[in-house]
């Protein structure tokens, strides 16, 4: 996209000077108060996906069609949302997505929402798209960091991204392979969003990444996408190659079928997103949670399953435990309660959602996240 001038997406003030606003009354609210905090353009990217945004509705309605059953005389006094995930254990299941150009929502950018991670025990995932320095977020973050990894058009500048993850204390690699190539949202285009000059992909700007298709030399008879866009995408002898290239645990986001979560799990990977990159990828890919019981039959109980999309409540979170996710990781909801109140927003929001899973999970008589199961659901539609 081309560069904007100051203007156009000129965050308006809001919350963030003032703390947490008196509307904020559970974690979704977050949504509402960004559109008064965040300029339109800026909110109409954050919150479209790609083309239609068809697969940004089936992701919010999937959680519609299930229902919780409550359940009586459960002893749960001695409850907690604990988890393990690897070799790390976690306080809650809530995990905070790679989120690009996070400047787009507040000026202190992926800084307040490692910090807010530090403060609420989550996990962040730094994106390598980060408005801020790898190495900046992982001195906010706290000891539970994690680093999301696009490849690079060259392997040397993979490598060294990949370096200075390790350097910074990031404890695993979260390798995005979903998102080679992705269609502008109607809605960002109709807002007329472009990204602004001081929102800079800090970690990549002087490596080979990105390189748009327009700038790449076609022979005739070329396809702009084929040839041009997916030149330089992943390929399976390139997720091989990388897993020989660090002793951090590796795991794939924008798995959607089960063959590929199978392969993914055979060819030794840690552990598996199911996510369809939020509906930034595929217009009219299936919804996350949709596809995650089948995901989770086809890799069995105990292989690391993660999803992100949709997630707008502790509901939200339980209902993703029961068909088949260890944690969550949540995105947009990020980004609101950054742009509405810095730091502060996001561990609220984190704050929210951890409470509102322990209600559902004390209603429907689950101590512990084990034992959250499908049983605990019933499929409304």
């Amino acid at each position: 996209m081309n560069n904007p001038s100051n203007s156009v997406n000129q965050p308006v003030a809001g919350g963030a000077a003032g703390g947490i606003p008196a509307d904020i009354r559970c974690a979704q609210d977050y949504e509402i108060v960004a559109q008064r905090t965040m300029a339109e353009p800026s909110y109409a990217y954050v919150a479209g996906g790609s083309g239609r945004d068809l697969t940004v509705a089936a992701n919010l309605a999937a959680f519609s069609q299930w229902s919780m059953y409550p359940r009586v005389l459960r002893d749960v006094k001695d409850g907690h949302t604990r988890v393990a995930l690897g070799t790390q254990t976690f306080l809650h299941p809530i995990l905070l997505a790679p989120v690009a150009f996070q400047k787009l929502a507040h000026p202190a950018g992926e800084i307040d929402t490692a910090r807010a991670a530090q403060a609420m025990d989550s996990c962040m995932v730094c994106s390598t798209l980060a408005s801020c320095r790898l190495e900046d977020v992982a001195h906010a973050a706290g000891a539970h960091k994690w680093f999301q990894l696009y490849f690079q058009t060259n392997r040397s500048d993979t490598l060294a991204l990949l370096a200075r993850a390790e350097a910074a204390g990031f404890s695993a690699i979260v390798v995005t392979l979903d998102a080679s190539i992705q269609v502008a949202s109607t809605r960002a285009l109709q807002a007329g969003f472009r990204m602004p000059a001081d929102c800079v992909a800090v970690n990549v700007q002087d490596a080979s990444a990105g390189q748009p298709a327009q700038d790449i030399e076609l022979s005739p008879g070329d396809s702009r996408i084929f040839q041009g866009v997916m030149r330089a995408a992943p390929t399976w002898p390139d997720l091989a190659w990388l897993m020989t290239q660090t002793s951090l645990p590796v795991w794939v986001k924008g798995v959607l079928h089960p063959d590929d979560a199978r392969a993914l799990q055979a060819a030794g990977v840690a552990g598996v997103v199911v996510s369809n990159h939020g509906g930034r990828s595929l217009d009219g890919a299936p919804a996350s949670l949709t596809v995650l019981p089948a995901i989770r039959a086809a890799v069995g109980d105990d292989f690391p399953l993660l999803l992100d999309g949709g997630i707008r409540s502790g509901a939200d979170v339980f209902k993703a435990l029961a068909l088949g996710a260890d944690a969550v990781l949540v995105g947009r909801l990020q980004m609101y309660a950054l742009s509405v109140a810095g730091a502060l927003g996001v561990a609220h929001m984190i704050k929210l959602l951890r409470e509102e899973l322990e209600v559902c999970m004390a209603q429907a008589g689950c101590a512990t996240l084990r034992d959250i199961s499908s049983e605990a659901l019933l499929r409304c539609s």
